[in-house]
């Protein structure tokens, strides 16, 4: 019986190392520097200017485009044509967000949104992403935030809600 044990811990082993190398890889692959130059094909603004709400999409092609807010980047990918002509969301990559405390680019599927708080954005009221649902938790209850969402609840009514409220 341990004969068959081992060769199977060594396969975990190795799938595990290889999982672990290949979600460095596309991490490391993300963090480009923003340039003076770069700006958000949604709105314009230039995105270095706040780097505490950069959120990047990365393009299957190598391409990739900085958003100055979680928002902006959430309606390229609801009309990817619109802002990038010949793209479509299938040809999308990876999704990075700030984390609003830690101030670093985690993947946007499984980052926990705050929505309604009393902290604006860039471009006005914002979704908020945080890479657990405690911390999205804390910074709701102590920012008056409405709700804590996930990648799927957002939707393009979800933007135009947050965009009235200017």
């Amino acid at each position: 019986m341990t004969t068959r044990i081992f060769p199977l811990i060594g396969r975990l082993t190795l799938i595990l190392f290889l999982a672990s190398y290949l979600t460095t890889g596309l991490a490391e692959e993300q963090t480009v520097e923003i340039k003076k130059t770069d700006r958000c094909p949604v709105c314009g603004m230039f995105v270095y200017k706040y780097p505490k709400w950069v959120a990047q999409i990365y393009f299957q092609d190598g391409s990739s485009y900085f958003y100055d807010g979680a928002k902006d980047m959430f309606k390229h990918i609801f009309d990817t044509g619109k802002y990038t002509p010949g793209k479509t969301s299938d040809n999308i990559k990876a999704i990075f967000v700030t984390d609003y405390y830690e101030v670093e680019l985690i993947e946007a599927k499984s980052a926990f949104y705050v929505v309604g708080s009393d902290v604006l954005g860039p471009m006005g009221h914002e979704l908020l992403p945080f890479k657990d649902q405690e911390s999205a938790q804390e910074f709701l209850e102590d920012h008056k935030g409405k709700s804590i969402l996930q990648f799927p609840d957002i939707t393009p009514t979800l933007l135009e809600t947050l965009d009235r409220k200017q």
